[in-house]
């Protein structure tokens, strides 16, 4: 419930931390450094540590037509670092689930950012996690009426459905639309239905973030990975995993190529064009996240490599991988 900026002051780099207040937006000095560079990400982590800690909270869980509120239990990973694991072995909903590994790899990332500092810069920071977590879970309390009352006024206020948070690194996993279409998904599903589900979206999810390319899209974080790498000549490539509900379902890689509608035409940025599949490998197991972040990091590096395995022949391997190309599309 704190939006997170830096400030140049004297020399040095002042992070800040802004919030709702008993009178009004109030802001106050986290800590200071002499490197303006090291402070850029702290902010970015922050920000999104905030954000996926406090949207979880403060909207309703609409699944299956009632009214009810998403767990608490993700805020103890703030200052508990043994709690972080926690955050990756739940089933609650694949959305909720969503926010949780997100959550977790801003809290990594806002750990490694702390390496480079001083500690008295680090201390300061996790002391900061300590009061959002305490403000947080004490408006909670408040709000559902399971408060004492006795404790120290709130500093920090916070109200549901207005959540006070930069929404900006969070924008897509934090989003209706997201939310909305993950429910969608998960509609009908049995409990262990939907802990597979959760389990692939967690694969596709990590297997995006590890990858660093602006080129690649989660579609669909629940079962759709989308990779076109510039100067690919046309190609890309799809990761599907099997659409939750899907009993029996198997993960697919799929190499494509987009082709001008206008056959004078030559495929390019502003050129209208469709895609269409050149070879799949059904997989006979899950990957895990490794293997499909080498296949990410792999037509990175050389992006024509797709156009190479677009020529594989059936029962060959793509080159560099083990994934066995099962079906041609053009024969």
């Amino acid at each position: 419930m704190t939006i997170y900026s830096q400030h140049a002051h004297r020399g040095k780099t002042q992070i800040l931390a802004t919030y709702q207040g008993p009178d009004g937006v109030a802001s106050k000095t986290v800590t200071s450094l002499g490197d303006a560079c090291l402070a850029a990400p702290i902010v970015d982590a922050l920000n999104r540590v905030s954000a996926f800690a406090t949207v979880p909270v403060s909207i309703h869980d609409l699944r299956e037509r009632r009214v009810d509120y998403y767990p608490r239990k993700h805020l103890a990973a703030l200052t508990d670092a043994a709690a972080r694991a926690d955050l990756l072995s739940g089933a609650h909903s694949l959305w909720y689930e969503y926010v949780c590994l997100r959550l977790h790899q801003a809290l990594a990332d806002l750990e490694n950012t702390l390496v480079a500092v001083p500690d008295t810069v680090s201390r300061a920071i996790r002391s900061e996690l300590e009061t959002e977590e305490h403000e947080l879970c004490a408006a909670l309390d408040d709000f559902s009426g399971t408060s004492s009352g006795d404790g120290p006024e709130i500093e920090r206020h916070w109200e549901f459905a207005h959540p006070f948070v930069n929404y900006h690194e969070g924008t897509n996993t934090l989003s209706d639309e997201t939310r909305s279409q993950l429910d969608r998904h998960e509609a009908q599903l049995t409990a262990e239905d939907r802990e597979k589900a959760v389990t692939n979206l967690r694969v596709l999810v990590t297997a995006h973030s590890r990858s660093g390319g602006m080129w690649a899209s989660l579609d669909d974080p629940s079962c759709e990975l989308f990779a076109e790498p510039y100067d690919s000549d046309g190609f890309y490539l799809t990761v599907h995993a099997p659409e939750p509900g899907d009993v029996g379902g198997l993960w697919e890689i799929e190499i494509g190529r987009w082709e001008a509608d206008n056959p004078d035409e030559k495929y390019g940025e502003d050129t209208s064009a469709t895609g269409s599949p050149v070879v799949g490998c059904v997989l006979p197991a899950a990957p895990d996240a490794d293997a499909i972040t080498h296949l990410l990091k792999s037509v990175d590096e050389e992006p024509l490599l797709i156009a190479r395995w677009a020529k594989t022949p059936v029962e060959t391997a793509l080159v560099g991988t083990t994934m066995v190309v099962t079906k041609r599309y053009d024969s």
